[in-house]
């Protein structure tokens, strides 16, 4: 029977993956196939992998599993897909079944154990601050926590006109208290009362990209939890958005804040500068959010900034979720171009929008590294902006 005459399979991953024409164009986009020019390094290859796994043509072997570890979930494949292959979801039935031959290996654990249990992970992260001096290089696999931020001295502000609920997160909770303050700080400038939810906590992305669905549907009941009464939630990291959005529809639209101050905030301003800066865009960014527009709208509000963008390499920084820390020799090969790349652009700062990739690049580079926000709010230039509701 022609590929495309094939009936709708009951199985919902065969039925994804007989969407797939074969064609190759997504060849190109695919980082893994850029980097080891091996079929089963792509998505297509994959794909055919699982729907054979799925209809038990061919057993799985340690090689064949190792394709689908590989793969870093960038989506890349899917904006140049002419048959709109829904490969997140394709990946994700994928490695839930893998799960069930194969049980995760006991770095995968840890990892999705800490980022299910918020105190565990400041716990962790707290003597990881402390003992960072003295670990070897190997162990230093993220960069040193930062200090709790203090509390800034409250400024005169626009009443509220607007209220939102902000996602905070797992590991962003220890490394993002000064890019909460900022992000709190550009909203509040424009008449936007930020509230940091009690009771929040992982996304679930990670749980759910590595096949652990029943750990994943825990954490997003109790976000939908956490967050309900509010109507609008901002997220800061391009990676968690996805899964947060799943998570909290139809009872909360999810936005993210970069896109929000976008489209909200026409009376920020920014003080002039006229440094060089770097921005790296992350995969989810650029595929799923898609707010790397609005980014650089706001760039392009500070007068005198040169901007950079870093485009080397395979198409991604190689973080994808936990991957840096599972597989960190492999990831430290897709950061590499973009590093190179970073110093040799004149740049005394980075820019990312998510922390997994500012987490990974900034293990790599003594060069700061911030999200958009961060860096916009220490231009801000409050005397001249003006309140814009939602």
């Amino acid at each position: 029977m022609p590929h495309d005459r094939r009936p709708p399979s009951a199985d919902p991953l065969v039925a994804l993956a007989d969407r797939c024409v074969q064609c190759g164009l997504c060849l190109p986009a695919c980082p893994t196939y850029g980097r080891d020019r091996l079929e089963a390094e792509s998505p297509r290859g994959r794909i055919a992998l699982a729907r054979a796994w799925a209809l038990d043509s061919i057993v799985a072997t340690a090689t064949s599993e190792a394709h689908l570890d590989h793969c870093l979930g960038c989506r890349s494949c899917e904006s140049v897909c002419p048959a709109g292959v829904d490969y997140g979801r394709l990946l994700v039935l994928a490695r839930s079944r893998q799960r069930e031959r194969r049980p995760p290996a006991w770095r995968q654990r840890l990892i999705e154990g800490l980022a299910a249990r918020p105190r565990w992970m400041a716990a962790a992260l707290s003597l990881y601050r402390v003992g960072y001096p003295w670990l070897p290089e190997a162990w230093r696999s993220l960069p040193r926590p930062p200090r709790p931020a203090p509390i800034p001295p409250a400024r005169p502000q626009p009443a509220a006109q607007a209220r939102a609920g902000l996602f905070v997160g797992c590991v962003a909770d220890t490394y993002e208290s000064a890019l909460r303050a900022a992000t709190a700080r550009l909203c509040a400038s424009l008449g936007v009362e930020l509230d940091p939810v009690a009771g929040q906590g992982c996304c679930g992305a990670l749980h759910e990209h590595a096949g652990n669905a029943a750990a994943a549907q825990d954490l997003a009941q109790a976000n939908r939890g956490a967050f309900s009464g509010h109507d609008t939630v901002l997220s800061l990291a391009s990676g968690c958005h996805t899964a947060l959005a799943h998570s909290l529809a139809p009872q909360a639209r999810v936005v993210d804040a970069i896109a929000y101050l976008d489209q909200a905030g026409a009376g920020l301003r920014f003080r002039p500068s006229p440094q060089r800066i770097a921005v790296h865009l992350p995969c989810t960014q650029r595929n799923v959010v898609k707010s790397v527009p609005a980014l650089r709208r706001l760039l392009a509000r500070v007068p005198g900034l040169q901007v950079v963008e870093l485009d080397a390499g395979y198409g991604c920084c190689g973080a994808a979720g936990s991957q840096m820390l599972a597989a960190p020799a492999r990831a430290a090969e897709y950061r590499a171009p973009l590093l190179e790349q970073l110093a040799h652009s004149g740049a005394a700062l980075l820019l990312s929008a998510n922390i997994g990739c500012r987490l990974h690049l900034g293990g790599g580079t003594s060069i700061p590294v911030q999200h958009p926000l961060e860096f916009l709010a220490g231009l801000l230039d409050e005397g001249g902006a003006a309140p814009a509701a939602d």
